[in-house]
């Protein structure tokens, strides 16, 4: 019986990722949501806004920090609970 209801989630979920992909508009097309003009005004616009003569750093430094600072957060807290579990001895379960 779960293996049955294990394969029906599968299918319903790769169903709903494939009504998903089948509304994604076509590539390469100029009017696709990738090409507006979010880009252009970071691309045109960094050095006016923050400063910074390289476009990434300006990206990842200013227009983007708390994003960052939060990607950084996540791997920071991977890192740690993965030396917690390597470590000598490690976390012992009970059976």
């Amino acid at each position: 019986m779960k293996k049955l209801f294990a394969v029906m989630i599968t299918v319903v979920f790769i169903g709903f990722l494939l009504i998903g992909i089948s509304e994604m508009p076509p590539f390469g097309y100029e009017d696709n949501p990738a090409n507006n003009e979010v880009a252009n005004r970071y691309i045109e616009g960094s050095i006016d806004d923050t400063g910074a003569i390289n476009v990434v750093s300006a990206m990842i430094l200013d227009y983007r920090a708390f994003d960052t600072y939060v990607e950084a957060s996540v791997i920071f807290t991977a890192l740690i609970v993965v030396m917690a579990v390597l470590k000598e001895g490690g976390i012992k379960f009970e059976d």
